[in-house]
């Protein structure tokens, strides 16, 4: 029964009002622009790995048998692990945005 009320809730939000919010489209703007940079650089440099795999740049040996190839796939792994923090602790200030531009709503009168 705990589902009924939030639905009530969930159904008197007007989000035709929200989505006419300055702040809500910054928001927004922001958020994309973030997420599309990120997935960006990671399907980049992902993609580039097959490529590049087979390069003379990539098959020499750097550190006794270790070519280039193992060095630039071991740098993705700390690269994937780098992009997921930025992209957790970049979510938790989404979160907060989101919450203001909510906060906004109610303040001027939204349900």
């Amino acid at each position: 029964m705990a589902n009924v009320s939030s639905e009530k809730q969930a159904q008197s939000i007007d989000y035709h009002a929200i989505e006419a919010m300055e702040s809500f489209n910054t928001f927004v703007k922001k958020k994309n622009t973030f997420l599309f940079s990120i997935t960006a650089v990671f399907l980049i440099l992902y993609i580039l790995l097959p490529i590049l795999a087979f390069q003379p740049v990539l098959q020499q040996k750097l550190f006794g048998n270790i070519t280039g190839v193992w060095v630039y796939s071991a740098g993705l792994f700390i690269m994937t692990i780098v992009l997921c923090t930025v992209y957790v602790k970049k979510a938790a200030s989404f979160d907060k945005a989101a919450a203001a531009v909510l906060a906004e709503y109610h303040a001027k009168g939204g349900n």
